[in-house]
């Protein structure tokens, strides 16, 4: 199985824009892997697009002519729908959800909503609640982005709340956690972790935790092009498997699904999946590009 040039150009020229479809070059054969064959985590690759695209003719462009790529490919699903494959997940912008959600799920693509409000309804001007997503088909909420962290002022209590909400709505959190440049720089990546993780997961039960997942994501990478080096990374999944297995226990830290996220790009994607705890990657700018986010779909582990 292979993403060819021609197929990919071909695409451009019928779902939109050339610049929105830039073509990647690879012509290296596919040697994948699968999550039977590594271990029982399935791989899950999602597409956050954030504030982006412009408009809704932009985002169903976008959708479509991912799926038309994404049609060339044998092993990707929706969770649980066969064994081996990985799973995908978008996250467009609020209006875009539900005709999004109307092209991807034909190719088992599951959507998600990139946050919510820990109360039910309100008078929360300009807030969103879970079972408002719930109700146009999220199976997935971003909780605790780095973005809404420092931007909007998520505090860890309000994430903990949100991820509380959204496994009581029956969809999935997808807990994102990581560093600041000047945590970084300080050499404390990972009591930050562990701090994140502990309170943002405080009052979540071992069988709740199998509908989560944690995207660890270094802000000084995102949005950067900087990218933690797979190695680096791959030693703060390990570590933050160990807060999870003295939360709960071993089970379910080797169970927990852990993304990687900042800066991700088909060049970094097959060195990040090569690493043993590296379960996915949580994509931001590249998700943008169908062929991109295809690639990074399509991930070739290194040997």
């Amino acid at each position: 199985m292979k993403l060819s040039n021609i197929s990919l150009l071909a695409t451009a020229a019928l779902y939109g824009r050339a610049s929105a479809f830039s073509t990647v070059n690879n012509n290296a054969p596919v040697t994948r892997r699968t999550y039977t064959e590594l271990n029982m985590r399935q791989p899950i690759m999602a597409g956050n697009w954030k504030m982006n695209p412009a408009t809704e003719a932009d985002a169903l462009n976008l959708a479509n002519g991912f799926c038309a790529l994404l049609n060339e490919m044998a092993d990707t699903c929706a969770m649980d729908d066969k064994e081996g494959c990985t799973e995908v997940v978008l996250f467009p912008p609020f209006p875009f959800i539900s005709k999004v959600k109307d092209i991807v799920a034909k190719n088992g693509i599951s959507v998600g909503a990139q946050q919510v409000y820990y109360e039910d309804k309100g008078a929360f001007t300009g807030s969103v609640a879970a079972s408002m997503v719930k109700s146009v088909g999220c199976e997935y909420v971003l909780c605790g982005h780095s973005e809404r962290r420092t931007l909007f002022s998520d505090s860890d209590v309000n994430i903990n709340s949100k991820v509380k909400k959204v496994l009581e709505f029956g969809m999935k959190p997808i807990l994102c956690i990581g560093e600041t440049q000047e945590e970084y720089d300080l050499k404390i990546t990972k009591e930050v972790c562990a701090m994140q993780v502990s309170k943002d997961l405080a009052g979540v039960s071992k069988q709740e935790m199998k509908n989560v997942v944690i995207a660890y994501e270094p802000v000084w990478a995102i949005g950067t092009g900087l990218v933690c080096d797979a190695e680096s990374a791959n030693e703060v999944h390990k570590y933050i498997r160990s807060v999870l297995s003295k939360m709960y226990d071993d089970e379910v830290a080797q169970s927990m699904r852990i993304q990687y996220g900042g800066s991700v790009t088909p060049d970094s994607v097959d060195g990040l999946m090569a690493m043993s705890d590296i379960d996915g990657c949580l994509v931001g700018g590249a998700s943008l590009y169908a062929d991109k986010f295809a690639r990074i779909v399509n991930f070739q582990p290194l040997e």
